[in-house]
C-alpha cells in the first residue's frame, strides 16, 4: 500500500468510528478549550504579522478537511474569493464545499503536488497534517510545494504536534525537523496547546485551572509556527 493510500484508509477509518467523531466536537469541553485557545494564539500571531486584515490576502490551506479552519479564516476576515483549500478526500472536499461560501475555491489534490502556480498563494496554512504522513519523502515533496506556492513576503502558518501519541497511524514533528523542511524560511515558534488528555479531563471543572496548565512548556504539546518567506528568496 502506498503512503497516499493509507492515509485515505486511516481517515475513512476514522470517520466511521463515532468515538473519534466525539472526541473532536465542540460540545465536548476538552476540545472547545483547545480550539478557542488556539484560534486566539493564531489571531495574535497573524496580527502581529501583518495579515490583519486578512481579506487582502491570498490563503490557501493544505489538507483542509472538511473545511473547518477555513471556517474559521473567513470569521476571521478573510476574502472567501480569495480562500482556497485542498484535500486528499473527495469526500472531505465535497464535505467542504457545502459548508463553505460559493466563491470558495477547493479542490481534490495530493499536497505533494498541487495543482497551482508559483508564488500564488500570501499564507499557506497546515493545522495536523504534517503529522498524519509517516513517509518522510512525501513530508518533504509537500513541504516543497507549500514552499513554491508561496509568494515571497509570504508566510507558511504551521499547526502541529510534536509529543508523539499512542497512534502508530500519526508521527509526531519536533521543531527541528520542520526547520529541516523549510531551510530558507525565518521562524518564529511558540509551543501551544495544554495536551489533550489534560485538556478532556479538567476542562469540564473550569476553564482557569486548564489556563494555568497551559503555561507550562512541558504540558503543552502542539507548535505554532510562522514561516516567512525572505522577500528576496532564491
Amino acid at each position: 500500500m502506498s503512503e497516499l493510500d493509507r492515509i485515505r484508509s486511516e481517515y475513512r477509518r476514522r470517520a466511521g468510528d463515532q468515538g473519534v467523531r466525539g472526541r473532536y466536537s465542540l460540545f465536548a469541553p476538552g476540545e472547545l478549550l483547545m480550539r478557542h485557545d488556539r484560534e486566539r494564539i493564531v489571531l495574535r500571531v497573524l496580527h502581529r504579522a501583518g495579515f490583519d486584515p486578512l481579506a487582502g490576502f491570498d490563503v490557501f490551506e493544505v489538507g483542509c478537511g472538511e473545511g473547518g479552519v477555513m471556517l474559521d479564516l473567513l470569521r476571521w476576515g478573510a476574502d472567501p474569493a480569495r480562500l482556497f483549500g485542498c484535500d486528499l478526500l473527495p469526500e472531505h472536499v465535497a464535505q467542504a464545499r457545502r459548508r463553505l461560501p460559493l466563491p470558495t475555491s477547493l479542490t481534490v489534490a495530493d499536497g505533494g503536488a498541487l495543482p497551482y502556480s508559483d508564488v500564488a498563494f500570501d499564507l499557506v496554512l497546515q493545522f495536523t497534517l504534517f503529522t498524519s504522513v509517516l513517509d518522510n519523502g512525501l513530508r518533504q515533496r509537500i513541504a516543497r510545494e507549500m514552499w513554491r506556492i508561496l509568494r515571497p513576503g509570504g508566510a507558511v502558518l504551521w499547526y502541529d504536534f510534536r509529543v508523539q501519541s499512542r497512534n502508530p497511524a500519526v508521527r509526531a514533528i519536533h521543531p527541528r525537523e520542520v526547520r529541516a523542511l523549510f531551510p530558507q524560511g525565518e521562524f518564529t515558534a511558540r509551543r501551544v496547546t495544554l495536551a489533550p488528555p489534560l485538556a478532556r479531563q479538567f476542562a469540564s471543572w473550569g476553564w482557569l485551572g486548564c489556563e494555568v496548565l497551559s503555561r507550562i512548556p512541558w504540558l503543552c504539546t502542539h507548535d505554532l509556527i510562522l514561516i516567512r518567506k525572505p522577500t528576496e528568496s532564491v
